[in-house]
Order: structure tokens, then sequence, then C-alpha cells
């Protein structure tokens, strides 16, 4: 984990997950904090070799990689903790990733790691889109959901630490099909970061850039590949698809690997999330057939 000087308040480390600094005179402001405990002690390590405060912490969303470490800083920290309104319900009851994920269920015990459900933490302030004053920091919030449901992105000191708005290429590629939640949200997010006007951006996973939005545009356009792709396997079944067989059949042509239900559930949303958008385009309409929710290209568009 390396720790990066963007200018002259604004840093990050550079990780599996980011995780932003913000520096102010006595006052030092984490944005997101990592998976666990061992991730921020690093973090924290650092900064006490830097001699560097720690009295803030904004968590952009609730995905436990991005917040699993905040425990740890509210223990030994007087940190104050700001979210976004409806990522703080989360944040304050893990258990509703799991839980949400598997439909609603009691989750099984082995959906119950620190992968999937964070330790709680405690909100102190909420946020919507808009300017916002804590203390020292000045900071402009966006909401951009799409891949949580009210995940924020922040400008603060010129510097925009976007969260997981968007990905590196790498990681894209990496990952085959992107967790997201609503892939026609997605691409509206990214279309609302891509004229975000600063110094430059860091995401959630992948390098800083000044120049941030042909990354951008890589992550659009790999959104509709994937959409088209959607849409051609199911144009190619006029008597339609039923959501599992389209789970399936996107999973095996990515070359997916799900070996454990905690990967299967997180693969299903995302497929789910790109049905979801040709359902909004009006390319695709749904049916339930024999107990089953079936997916038909709709004929009446073009």
């Amino acid at each position: 984990m390396q720790f990066k000087k963007l200018n002259d308040t604004c840093y990050y480390f550079e990780g599996a997950v980011n995780i932003g600094y913000v520096h102010h005179g006595e006052e030092g402001l984490l944005i997101d904090a990592g998976i666990d405990k061992s991730s921020i002690k690093k973090v924290i390590r650092k900064l006490k070799e830097e001699e560097l405060p720690i009295t803030h912490l904004f968590v952009t969303h609730a995905h436990a990689d991005h917040y699993g470490g905040a425990y740890v800083l509210q223990k030994d920290f007087n940190v104050k903790t700001i979210a976004p309104r409806f990522e703080k319900a989360i944040l304050e009851n893990p258990m509703l990733e799991p839980l949400y994920l598997f439909g609603g269920n009691d989750p099984l015990d082995e959906l119950r790691n620190k992968f999937l459900e964070g330790t709680p933490i405690q909100v102190h302030e909420v946020v919507d889109q808009g300017q916002y004053t804590f203390d020292s920091f000045q900071m402009s919030v966006f909401i951009l959901p799409g891949h949580s449901y009210f995940q924020a992105g922040i400008v603060i000191d010129n510097i925009f630490y976007a969260a997981d708005a968007y990905f590196s290429e790498e990681q894209l590629n990496k990952h085959k099909i992107p967790y997201i939640t609503d892939a026609q949200m997605t691409i509206e997010s990214l279309q609302k970061a891509s004229e975000i006007t600063c110094q430059g951006a860091v995401p959630g996973h992948g390098m800083y850039e000044e120049h941030f939005q042909p990354t951008i545009q890589k992550n659009v356009e790999y959104h509709e590949k994937v959409l088209t792709d959607l849409e051609i396997f199911i144009s190619n079944n006029p008597d339609g698809v039923t959501h599992e067989q389209t789970v399936a059949y996107m999973c095996e042509t990515y070359g997916v690997n799900t070996p454990q239900l905690s990967q299967f559930l997180l693969y299903r949303t995302a497929v789910t999330a790109y049905l979801i958008g040709l359902v909004k385009r009006k390319k695709l309409k749904t049916d339930i057939q024999r107990s089953c929710w079936v997916f038909y290209i709709n004929e009446g568009e073009g």
C-alpha cells in the first residue's frame, strides 16, 4: 500500500482498495477505511510516521471492502464519521448486505464473512448531493448510484474521490462482469462523473489520473458491450429465457467462476443489473411463467 501525494492537502493510499486522505492542519480526513483491521492499521501506522492527524472519516458507500476497517478508527480515534443517507442504514446494520444479496432470506453462515458484512459503525453526519462543510473540510458531494444504492463521490481541494462510480480498465477485465445493481443508473452516474471539473480523480480500485474521462468512457463502452451481448442472447431465444438461464449463460460466456455461494450471488446481482438496464430501455419485457421469471425481446421497440 503506497501513500501518494496529489497536491498540497490531498493524498491517497493506493492498494487493492484505495483510501483517500486530506490534511488540514490539526485535522485529517480519511475517505473509506479498507476491508479489515489489517488494512486500516497500515494506514494508521503510515500517518503516525508522517505525524498526520486522523479526525474525520467519510465512507462513500456501504460495501465491506470500503468500511471494514472503520470500527478500528472509531475505537482508537475520536473520528467524526460521515456517510450518505441510506448507506448509513447498512453501515450501522451490516447484516443487511448478505440479507439483500440472499434475496431477503436469513443469510447462511458462509455469507456472513468480512467480504460481505463488516463490523457495524456509528454514522454521525449524513449527506445527500450538495455542498457540505465539516469543520475545516469543504466538499462537494455527488450521489453516483448504480454500484451501490446511494454511493457518494466527493470533490475536496480539487481532487475527485470517486469511490466505485468507475473502475480502472484492469479491474473491468479482471472481474469480467462488474458488480453493479442497475446498469442504466451506472451509465448515468458515469456520464455525471465525467463532467466533474477537478485536478484529477481517484477511483475506489485503480490509479489516480488527472485525465480520468477516457477511463470513464471505457467503463461506459464496457457496460454497453455487456448490454449488447445480453440483448443478442435473449433475441436468439424468441420463446424467452429464464432469469436462472440468463445468469448461467452470462457467467459461462464471460468465463466467470463461481465456486462459492457468495461469489454466485454477487454475479447474479450483476447480471440482473444488466437485465434491469435493458428493461428500463424498453429493449426487454418480462413475465412470470411456470413460476419462473422470463425475459423476452420487446418486439414493439425498434
